[in-house]
């Protein structure tokens, strides 16, 4: 994903420390007044912004979903026609959101389920399309993957990427370059092991 450059807006200071508190104590366990503290403001100040718990917990999760499909397909755009160049550099942007935006993959595993209907089709139609547009670009790499495989390799890598959270505090970690790099060779490797099954 692109970098940002200017000062986050307060509203984006909010979801940051929402998605932060809801990560940590879980969405029930944080009131809007905590929120409104963690940026300074007032917790009634936050309906200015918001009209609820609810209405950030939507934005986040259907916000996060709609930004890697939207870093997906720049990529994609940019790409100079090279599949295997293509396919690093999907890898990297995900790795960026999962080691910069761990807090939202914990609130999607524990806290999906709380969205409207609306919300969570939208999160699911989201997240379909940023699956296909790796199946396609990892089916170039491994001709000999079948579609259906093809899926299943890019849910896998999505489940080895995603359990950042997992990992214990960064402090504990071998710093981001090195949980990056080794991340990255773990993805490439198990594509890699994918698309060797398929020809065997």
């Amino acid at each position: 994903m692109a970098t940002r450059t200017d000062a986050p807006t307060r509203r984006e200071q909010i979801l940051k420390e929402a998605a932060r508190l809801f990560a940590e104590r879980g969405f029930h366990g944080v009131g809007v007044d905590e929120i409104g503290a963690a940026v300074g403001i007032s917790g009634p100040g936050l309906y200015r912004h918001f009209p609820g718990k609810d209405a950030m917990l939507a934005e986040l999760l259907v916000g996060i979903s709609g930004q890697l499909l939207t870093g997906g397909k720049r990529r994609v755009a940019e790409a100079d026609g090279d599949a295997e160049e293509l396919l690093d550099s999907l890898i990297e942007g995900h790795i960026d959101f999962a080691l910069d935006d761990r807090p939202l993959i914990t609130l999607h595993d524990r806290e999906l389920d709380r969205l409207r209907d609306t919300d969570r089709k939208l999160v699911r139609q989201l997240q379909r399309q940023y699956v296909e547009l790796w199946v396609e670009v990892v089916r170039e790499v491994y001709p000999a993957l079948a579609e259906p495989a093809a899926r299943s390799s890019v849910h896998s890598v999505f489940g080895l990427l995603n359990s950042t959270p997992h990992l214990g505090r960064p402090g504990a970690l071998p710093g981001r370059t090195g949980t990056a790099s080794l991340l990255h060779r773990m993805a490439r490797g198990a594509f890699a092991a994918a698309g060797t099954a398929a020809v065997d």
